[in-house]
């Protein structure tokens, strides 16, 4: 494929974020009386931003208020413990810095809320990323392909040079709105048929093969 840009997808794709992220929202959920949600439901819920995940976490029939005062404790609850389980995938800080030393620039652009995104890359994965973009007021949430294209317009790189790798169904039709190739991940939050289901063409199942397919 040979790329000189390639931008991430975040969590389920760099970073397995689902343990905190559902130990946030059933904070969230407790302190508004609700139940709790396990942690397959949440991996469903995730992918379009934390508003979204919020959203589907309540119970059906939420009213405005309570879905606002749940989504502002997770935000507080997120602030203070979203490194506390979140890692890297395996191999996935050796992929960054080897696409570095290949001269290939790298962003991320994600859904999760723009100060998490970009505390968290850069307390994980220090200077290896270009660019950050999380989910902000400028820019429309993926799928839409506005971040992609802001990234890539700021690498200065074209988009048949640049190359889209995700783990979900919210991915891969980013990649196809902006027009881009796109890499499915198979160790994220969603199992490989969904992601075919989507029309992806290529998958990797460790970033060894991911390094590879770039």
């Amino acid at each position: 494929m040979s790329k000189k840009a390639v931008v991430f997808d975040l969590d389920g794709t760099l970073l397995n974020t689902l343990d905190d992220l559902a130990d946030s929202t059933n904070f969230a959920l407790s302190c508004l009386g609700f139940p709790e949600r396990s942690i397959e439901e949440i991996r469903r819920f995730v992918g379009n931003g934390n508003v979204k995940l919020i959203e589907r976490s309540v119970p059906d029939g939420t009213d405005k208020e309570q879905l606002n005062a749940c989504y502002n404790a997770f935000i507080k609850h997120y602030k203070e413990h979203m490194l506390d389980k979140t890692r890297p995938y395996e191999g996935i800080p050796e992929l960054l810095k080897s696409l570095k030393e290949r001269k290939i620039k790298l962003a991320i652009v994600t859904n999760k809320t723009e100060f998490a995104a970009k505390e968290i890359c850069a307390r994980v994965f220090g200077d290896l990323p270009d660019l950050v973009i999380g989910a902000n007021d400028t820019l429309k949430k993926k799928p839409a392909p506005d971040g992609v294209l802001y990234a890539l317009d700021k690498l200065g790189v074209s988009k048949s040079q640049a190359v889209f790798v995700g783990d979900s169904e919210v991915d891969i039709q980013t990649a196809i709105n902006a027009e881009i190739d796109c890499i499915g991940v198979l160790w994220g939050f969603r199992d490989e048929e969904v992601l075919l289901e989507m029309g992806v063409k290529k998958t990797a199942k460790t970033a060894s093969q991911l390094g590879k397919l770039i």
